[in-house]
């Protein structure tokens, strides 16, 4: 049985795509390199945590206007695009690229190097992700395949990087009642979030499928990308396009992910 078969009817020039878990199947060129836009998070997220547990900073350490935690939860009141304030921290969950830049600096300033170097040195390399290029943004500036992603899925899946109870930590839900618009999808009330991982929750309409766990972290890009995984059944996904996420991903990607979780399980 093909999981991934339903990719060849997408209307993109190209897509890659793979599993871990209860499938390692893959989709397509897994050695081709595309932008990740938004996905990029979720691998910044994980250097911001391997700092953590290095003691660079706490969650409760001052950063711009607010605390690492708020900053990766995106619970900091920083706008998306400026690292100015629109809103007290707490107050809104306002999803923004500008608070990992102020993440990334922290970095660099307190560990004395520069962020996309940690990061290579303390994700990409022990997970053997030699593919995976990281420029000056670590919101959005990163490209892969998805020969890396599996490897870095299953990291998620079982880590060995940090504790399982860092992890487990970064995929929970921090500062629960608060509302939030995940771009393209809309407000959502409330719009969980944990440290750097987007949660399912209850949020309709969403990226994955209805009857996927609420527990389920993972991210989408702008440049056509997403990454799901679910620790408590150690299942992974990862689909990259080079078409930009528009109205065509919109029902596309719920539909598929629906009809292959169910698959799977």
């Amino acid at each position: 049985m093909s999981f991934l078969s339903d990719l060849e009817q997408w209307p993109v020039d190209n897509v890659s795509a793979g599993l871990v878990g209860v499938s390692n199947e893959t989709f397509g060129d897994i050695d081709r390199v595309y932008e990740l836009a938004s996905v990029t998070k979720l691998l910044s997220a994980y250097g911001f945590l391997v700092a953590l547990e290095e003691g660079v900073f706490e969650l409760d350490t001052p950063m711009g206007p607010a605390t690492v935690e708020h900053l990766l939860a995106h619970a900091s009141g920083v706008g998306f695009a400026t690292r100015e304030s629109e809103r007290a921290p707490e107050d809104r969950r306002i999803y923004s690229s500008s608070g990992f830049e102020i993440l990334a600096d922290g970095v660099e300033k307190l560990a004395g190097i520069p962020f996309p170097d940690y990061l290579r040195e303390a994700v990409f390399e022990p997970l053997g992700m030699d593919a995976t290029e990281f420029h000056e943004w670590a919101g959005h500036g990163a490209r892969s395949t998805v020969r890396d992603l599996q490897k870095f899925a299953a990291e998620l899946l079982e880590p060995r990087l940090i504790s399982a109870t860092t992890l487990h930590d970064a995929c929970s839900v921090h500062y629960p009642d608060l509302a939030g618009i995940v771009p393209g999808y809309g407000r959502q009330v409330p719009c969980p979030w944990g440290l750097g991982f987007e949660i399912k929750g209850k949020k309709s309409p969403h990226w994955t499928g209805p009857s996927m766990p609420e527990d389920l972290v993972g991210h989408f890009g702008q440049a056509g990308t997403f990454l799901w995984a679910h620790p408590v059944t150690g299942q992974a996904c990862v689909v990259l396009t080079n078409r930009l996420f528009g109205d065509w991903a919109k029902p596309l990607w719920s539909e598929f992910n629906e009809k292959l979780w169910l698959t799977l399980n």
